[in-house]
């Protein structure tokens, strides 16, 4: 890896100077292209070969039903993660997955102890209205966001007023931070699209605190 400081770029600013959005009851930062250039193509590569996907399922109606996008745990070890059922032992950090995570833990000012990587294959892979709000993650946790790949839409909605809403593009080599009272009081989704898109990797890192 190349000198880090090559890594950071966005727009009107430097690392240090993120899109910042004024929602209620949120704090949430963008840097739009925190990886560029070879450096961001070598990683999503990486990624989508080293990275140990695999297809899980929920239970629906009685009846397993597949979610619709591949995933991936990675952490510090006993960091467990459970959500909707699935619970996920951490698999050993990667060199991509722990270049990234070393990268971004000063920015957001945390040290992250894992990660849920997560692979939309095309437009129909997507993930449905959720907050990370698990037990195991804390209050006002600390969610570090990296996309690579193509550019798919966030979209936040307020858990109390559902006509506050706001979209966010998330392109190629982009660092979202989401903290404080925001998974508490909105709620994110990717959605599904009928639009030709490529294959993305959506890393996001976490904190598992001790119990």
């Amino acid at each position: 890896m190349e000198d880090q400081g090559a890594l950071f770029e966005v727009e009107g600013g430097s690392a240090r100077s993120p899109v910042r959005y004024e929602l209620p009851d949120a704090d949430i930062a963008h840097w739009p292209a925190f990886f560029v250039g070879e450096d961001r193509d070598r990683l999503f590569a990486e990624l989508l070969a080293t990275t140990a996907w695999r297809q899980d399922s929920i239970t629906m109606y009685g009846r397993p039903v597949p979610i619709p996008r591949l995933q991936a745990w990675y952490g510090d070890p006993g960091r467990t993660y459970t959500y909707s059922g699935i619970e996920m032992a951490p698999e050993s950090w990667t060199p991509a997955l722990r270049t990234v995570k070393e990268a971004i833990g000063p920015v957001a000012g945390v040290a992250f102890n894992s990660v849920l990587c997560n692979r939309y294959r095309d437009g129909n892979d997507s993930v449905a209205w959720h907050s990370d709000d698990e037990p195991e993650l804390g209050v006002d946790p600390v969610i570090g966001s990296v996309s690579f790949g193509a550019t798919r839409p966030f979209r936040f909605r307020h858990r109390h007023d559902p006509s506050l809403t706001h979209e966010i593009e998330l392109t190629s080599g982009s660092l979202l931070v989401m903290r404080g009272a925001t998974q508490a009081c909105w709620k994110h989704q990717i959605p599904k699209t009928t639009k030709p898109v490529g294959e993305r990797v959506n890393l996001t890192f976490r904190v598992i605190v001790d119990p």
